[in-house]
């Protein structure tokens, strides 16, 4: 199901736990940048595992503004991208296709190589803290692109071939770090990309460029080297998938007190999150197909917790998990050290009945980039808590899947504004729900 701007309103009737299976397909970090990567090559590319999400939606149309054949492929879920015809795009056009996406930030250093110019609008983005642009701008000058600041947007020039360079990100930002692969991997001469973001999305992307016929080591130390080659075929690529989606589904089973099999998940993008999903006192059980996450019974046990990049415990999996710690006994404290405005969601959760407490000090150990500065991010979630029915509009894409996982698991009925803005990173969301058993309506239209 799609959902448009018409049926924004979600009637959650909650209590119910959600039983059964669902599958998650590529991740969201991952499918939309290896779709950019394709304008790379010289021959289609071919990628597999696809979600149908607004992301991809999005990628797919500034791809054929571009002049890029995009068409599905034999199976469900691959897309096959031919860039043989790459094209500048009207500017109008590519600011209204962008909508609030920030993804046309990558499209700057393969339009660079392909056209020796691009054009990026204005970006969006869900609203969680600063996500400054400017670096990436820096990174495409260091690389030798002109660019030029107009009123509807950055003009970009790449007169002369880019070039290869040092640099050192300030902090391993993922938004950062794909934008130097994208650019350095035909630059001329070598790229030493240092303090470098290693996701798991991240290496799946250099495995993608690998194909294509890049030349990329990864060190221990998140030092990642580029050397430039002079041309790139296309790739044949299956998406890893989404570890956040499935770690926020595994939060949904345990604030229910569900039972959810996530076919698709894996283990080993997962560890982080199943080492903490198991000492707050949820159980799981893995198998070649996916993942099975459930509330055992009993009482769920408070934590402390840090959220960092990867190896570090996801952000984007705090604050789903933050709803499951609304029903543990005791105190949990929770540390956000990467947006500085992501709890922001928890006014909402003390609303149904939650009690959090936000603070500005740091109330962990890690190393925090808001040490010293006036942002709530800290938390103490005080449970358990019953929760209660509200009225609530989502803040963000993990903030708002987070407010459905609230609203299934209180008493009474919500009504959840703003849903289409899950679509962002959830495929049919809305189908998974009903699979599970959740109680739930469009105002004047039956689901299921």
């Amino acid at each position: 199901m799609t959902v448009n701007g018409s049926d924004d309103v979600l009637l959650v009737h909650g209590g119910t736990p959600l039983e059964g299976e669902i599958r998650v397909r590529g991740a969201k970090n991952l499918v939309p940048k290896a779709m950019v990567a394709a304008l790379l090559g010289s021959g289609p590319s071919r990628l597999r595992n696809v979600p149908d999400i607004r992301d991809v939606r999005v990628v797919r149309g500034l791809l054929q503004l571009h002049g890029v054949t995009v068409r599905p492929g034999e199976e469900p879920g691959e897309l096959v991208m031919d860039p043989t015809h790459v094209e500048s795009a009207n500017v109008a056009d590519i600011d209204a296709h962008a909508g609030s996406s920030r993804i046309p930030i990558l499209f700057c250093g393969p339009l660079l190589h392909r056209l020796g110019h691009a054009f990026i609008p204005g970006l969006g983005g869900c609203d969680i803290g600063g996500r400054p642009i400017d670096f990436h701008f820096d990174v495409l000058r260091q690389f030798g692109a002109r660019i030029e600041k107009r009123e509807d947007g950055q003009y970009l020039e790449a007169p002369t071939r880019l070039r290869g360079t040092k640099i050192r990100l300030p902090y391993p930002s993922v938004g950062a770090t794909e934008q130097v692969l994208l650019t350095a991997v035909l630059a001329e001469g070598v790229t030493e990309l240092s303090n470098a973001a290693v996701e798991p999305e991240i290496e799946d992307l250099i495995c993608v460029l690998q194909k294509m016929g890049s030349i990329i080591a990864m060190d221990t130390d998140r030092t990642i080297r580029i050397t430039g080659v002079d041309s790139l075929g296309g790739y044949d690529h299956s998406a890893l998938p989404d570890r956040l989606e499935a770690a926020s589904w595994a939060s949904a089973a345990l604030a229910t007190e569900g039972d959810i099999f996530v076919r698709g998940a894996q283990q080993r993008s997962m560890m982080t999150f199943l080492n903490t999903y198991r000492k707050v006192g949820g159980a799981f059980e893995i198998n070649d197909q996916g993942i099975r996450f459930w509330h055992p019974g009993g009482q769920l046990k408070s934590i402390a917790l840090e959220t960092d990049v990867h190896p570090g415990f996801q952000t984007d999996w705090q604050q789903p998990l933050v709803v499951a710690l609304t029903q543990a006994t005791g105190l949990s404290i929770v540390h956000e050290t990467v947006y500085e405005s992501r709890l922001g969601f928890t006014s909402a959760l003390n609303q149904m009945g939650a009690h959090i407490q936000l603070y500005r000090e740091c109330l962990g150990g890690s190393d925090c980039r808001f040490g010293q500065r006036n942002f709530l991010h800290s938390a103490v979630v005080s449970g358990p808590t019953r929760l209660q029915g509200a009225d609530l509009v989502i803040p963000d894409l993990r903030g708002g899947f987070s407010y459905l996982i609230a609203a299934l698991a209180a008493q009474g009925t919500s009504r959840v504004h703003g849903i289409d803005l899950i679509n962002r990173g959830y495929e049919n969301f809305m189908e998974k729900l009903v699979e599970l058993g959740a109680k739930v309506e469009l105002p004047g239209k039956a689901l299921g």
